[in-house]
């Protein structure tokens, strides 16, 4: 498998987002995954970063876009949430990336008032009409696996459940490992999404609450789920880094660097990267 970093690991650097992309190269990395919302980037900062990871020689595979809107009760709010994955959707297909990276968000009120099986619908619904709109764009959703109890998507049975609903080729799970060890998913149940895995995060943390670390600065035993990864035969799929801040952020390039030659470490143990 091929080995990325998310791109929000440099927002702490103070630099133009073009440093950023010239240290994930430089330190290795295969991929980048790049966190830019289409609403909010100029037409230059989109050029930029296009043409900048071409001249790196480093494909940009995922846009991640969190979207808690399309379950919301309100039409108006959902389909502006529609729209704006559909732009993510389109910025997707100008970056030739693979998939947009998307989180659903979480039931409202404590599962009360509305009930938590028409938040479902609308969910199930609003992703349905993504994926036929990101299958006409050659492209995939993944949907990510949340470690938040409200999370629609918290557990391997959900999401199970929810590309069951949603029953398209193209949606798409994405494991993160920590997030399946703070929702205490054995590695085992991987198993259950075996055909329908279409990216990978890979954080540390300390077994309670959401870290985003370098691996070994947590708790997480990476080998039993990296294993079970292996078995579903992903091909040249990648395995994005995710890292929150790092508590010196003037050592950024370090703790970025730090988390490449662990993940390196890791993936190459179990056979994943030579």
């Amino acid at each position: 498998m091929k080995l990325g970093l998310i791109n929000s690991a440099w927002v702490q650097s103070g630099q133009p987002t073009e440093f950023g992309l010239r240290k994930t190269k430089e330190i290795g990395f295969d991929t980048v995954d790049v966190f830019l919302d289409p609403l909010d980037a100029d037409q230059q900062e989109r050029r930029l970063v296009k043409e900048e990871c071409d001249r790196l020689g480093l494909p940009i595979v995922s846009l991640p876009c969190v979207a808690v809107g399309l379950i919301d009760f309100n039409p108006s709010v959902r389909a502006f949430h529609i729209q704006r994955v559909e732009a993510y959707l389109d910025l997707a297909y100008e970056y030739e990336a693979k998939n947009v990276l998307l989180v659903i968000g979480e039931y409202i009120w404590n599962r009360e008032v509305i009930p938590p099986e028409e938040q479902w619908r609308l969910g199930v619904e609003a992703v349905r009409e993504l994926g036929r709109r990101a299958a006409r764009l050659d492209l995939e959703i993944a949907l990510e696996l949340e470690p938040f109890p409200l999370s629609l998507i918290n557990t391997v049975d959900t999401m199970d459940r929810f590309l069951r609903d949603v029953d398209l080729p193209n949606v798409m799970a994405n494991l993160d490992i920590s997030h399946l060890v703070l929702s205490k998913v054995p590695a085992e149940e991987i198993r259950k999404l075996r055909g329908r895995v279409g990216h990978v995060h890979l954080s540390d943390c300390d077994g309670r609450v959401h870290g985003d670390l370098p691996p070994g600065r947590g708790v997480v035993d990476f080998a039993p789920y990296l294993r079970e990864i292996k078995t579903l035969e992903l091909g040249d799929r990648v395995i994005s880094i995710e890292l929150e801040y790092s508590p010196e952020p003037d050592k950024i390039v370090e703790w970025v660097a730090e988390a490449y030659r662990e993940t390196d470490k890791l993936l190459a143990a179990q056979g994943l990267r030579s």
